[in-house]
């Protein structure tokens, strides 16, 4: 799942995000998502979240499962 459906993302969810200073290198990262920020139920380039960290930023993807 590529992030771009609020319906696909959840709090509890693993995913991957970019965050703002990271968007011209495309560095990700990964977390468990708090909150859902967007409340559009698209939008092109990812729908922001807030991850437990308190980092934001937009979803690249929906993972399956935490990686240990």
């Amino acid at each position: 799942m590529n992030g771009q459906h609020r319906k696909e993302i959840r709090p509890g969810v693993y995913v991957e995000i970019v965050l703002k200073q990271d968007q011209r290198t495309g560095k990700r990262t990964a977390g468990i998502v708090k909150d859902i920020l967007t409340s559009a139920a698209f939008h092109s380039r990812g729908i922001k979240v807030r991850l437990d960290s308190g980092q934001i930023g937009r979803v690249q993807e929906v993972l399956p499962d935490e990686k240990e």
